[in-house]
């Protein structure tokens, strides 16, 4: 008996050849698109156009505000009291106050020599400094360094403490709250913070410690953060330009009209009864910094900010670095807004504004909205409108809207607005990184709580630049070097792929010659997605 087959029944339009499988796609495509794509992709324009519209009238208030700051304002020793503390023959240092230098480390090999020795360096009475160097080093060679760095400046007659722990429970927040519990600080009054990589001027504490001692309801004196080596390469610049607005703007317009804004970690002087009051550090969102602000904001503490006090420090110089320290950057403040928002709602301390300005303009627009609308609008929904003609983004969203934003964000680095362009490609990569960070915060998802130090180098190439200057025949130094599959990131390297499609369907059938923008921004994925903007000097 013949073997009878067995037969499969096939709706005839779909009994296609292989050729024709392109044909059937787009078919789908056609049935789909009326009912749900087109509607679905005009629901995203309008979100979009209502989330950049946000962030414009955000920046335009910012730009509003700080020239009328820089004009009109009073500068911070004006508007509160200051007089500098004088050294008294009668009473020597006992008119100073007794002030607690805190320097948390991990594995900080190329920088703890820097860090430990401007601390040193302050002019401060010897009898009425404290300096404690938290070390929750891993590496036995790296933690013997920094003992026999402390010892070696203990015998110069300074006051330092090493002090180790058992465990990194709650990273740099568990080391910073174990410090303040030690007994020899108890008589402490303010506690002065720097990470391993900074490196305060000798009259650092002359020019901050006045507002705290002069004016009971100050809790906190930043400083602002200076660069180093923001002439590295070109992601240092492209750190540069985004900090500086951080720095010369928000945290400028925060100061001076609510006195607050978000403590940056590092270069500050706190008020130790502040902390205590605020219910000390904790370490349930990875800015501790952040969340310790929010809270002494909420008791009715005050903040200033001091522009022309500036502490010299490090820009990651990797990309791998600067993407885990971003990560930490974005989903943090997202974390902690889940956390904290109803707090501040039901707050009876605060005015009604200065809740507003937290809730909406540091939390909502600034740390949740500029990643997503970023990523959203400019390389997701803006290339699929070009797959549906149907769907239209005006021009005043799709170019007036960024372009002012931009300029409003570049005022911070006037020295760097050649590299304003490449600046915008630059920051729509980053924000994929950033508003994937963003929702894991928000959702408190598993990398919610993820910790990775930054990365620093320090003057290890400088040492080596110049060692290899003094030898013939020597190469020139060079950054460690990174394992090609380590340089590797999918998501990147994937959009950059879609932008490039986009880009090429447009260049054929476009109408709004976007395929110059898709192009170029395909370009910028790519690089990152190799892992070589770091490289790029």
């Amino acid at each position: 008996m013949a073997q009878i087959s067995p037969k499969f029944f096939i709706p005839e339009s779909f009994q296609v050849s292989r050729e024709d499988i392109a044909g059937q796609i787009g078919l789908i495509w056609e049935l789909l698109k009326a009912p749900l794509i087109v509607p679905l992709l005009k629901l995203g324009v309008y979100i979009c156009l209502a989330m950049s519209l946000m962030l414009f009238m955000e920046r335009v208030y910012m730009g509003i505000v700080i020239i009328l700051v820089k004009l009109f304002w009073q500068k911070p020793e004006k508007r509160y009291n200051w007089q500098p503390i004088e050294d008294d023959v009668e009473l020597g240092s006992s008119n100073f106050p007794v002030v607690l230098i805190q320097i948390p480390m991990f594995n900080e090999k190329e920088v703890y020599k820097i860090s430990i020795g401007a601390a040193c360096g302050l002019s401060w009475p010897s009898d009425r400094l404290v300096i404690q160097v938290l070390d929750d080093s891993t590496d036995p060679a790296i933690k013997q360094m920094v003992e026999q760095e402390c010892q070696r400046w203990a015998a110069k007659g300074i006051n330092i403490r090493y002090q180790i722990r058992e465990n990194r429970t709650g990273y740099k927040a568990g080391a910073l709250k174990e410090g303040l519990k030690r007994s020899y600080v108890k008589h402490c009054e303010y506690v002065a913070i720097f990470d391993a990589d900074f490196r305060p001027e000798p009259d650092y504490l002359r020019r901050a410690i006045p507002y705290l001692v002069q004016n009971s309801d100050i809790a906190l004196v930043q400083a602002r953060w200076r660069f180093v080596n923001s002439d590295e390469c070109l992601l240092t610049r492209m750190q540069e330009m985004s900090l500086d607005y951080h720095f010369k703007v928000e945290q400028e317009v925060g100061s001076a009209t609510h006195a607050f804004f978000g403590f940056n970690g590092t270069a500050g002087v706190w008020r130790i009864a502040a902390i205590n009051e605020a219910g000390g550090w904790k370490d349930r969102t990875t800015v501790e910094d952040m969340d310790l602000a929010v809270r002494a904001s909420l008791k009715g503490w005050k903040f200033v900010y001091l522009g022309d006090l500036q502490v010299k420090s490090e820009l990651p110089s990797t990309f791998k670095a600067f993407r885990f320290q971003q990560h930490r950057w974005s989903c943090g403040p997202a974390n902690l807004f889940r956390k904290m928002v109803m707090e501040i709602i039901r707050n009876k301390k605060v005015k009604f504004w200065k809740k507003v300005y937290v809730i909406y303009s540091f939390f909502f627009v600034r740390k949740i909205i500029a990643h997503m609308v970023t990523f959203s609008f400019y390389c997701v929904v803006l290339p699929l409108t070009i797959l549906v003609p149907e769907v239209q983004v005006p021009i005043w969203g799709a170019v007036y809207i960024p372009s002012i934003i931009t300029i409003l964000n570049s005022v911070g680095t006037p020295r760097s607005i050649h590299l304003l362009f490449y600046w915008i490609l630059f920051e729509n990569v980053m924000s994929l990184h950033r508003t994937k960070a963003t929702f894991i915060g928000l959702l408190e998802a598993g990398r919610a709580n993820e910790w990775v130090v930054t990365e620093k180098l320090g003057d290890a190439l400088k040492n080596k630049a110049a060692d290899a200057k003094n030898k013939t025949n020597t190469k020139a130094p060079k950054k460690p070097k990174i394992k090609f599959a380590d340089r590797m990131h999918t998501l990147e390297l994937g959009f950059g792929v879609f932008l490039f499609f986009c880009g090429c369907y447009d260049f054929v059938h476009g109408k709004n010659n976007y395929f110059i923008y898709l192009f170029l921004q395909t370009i910028t994925f790519l690089i990152a997605g190799f892992g070589y903007i770091g490289t790029i000097v």
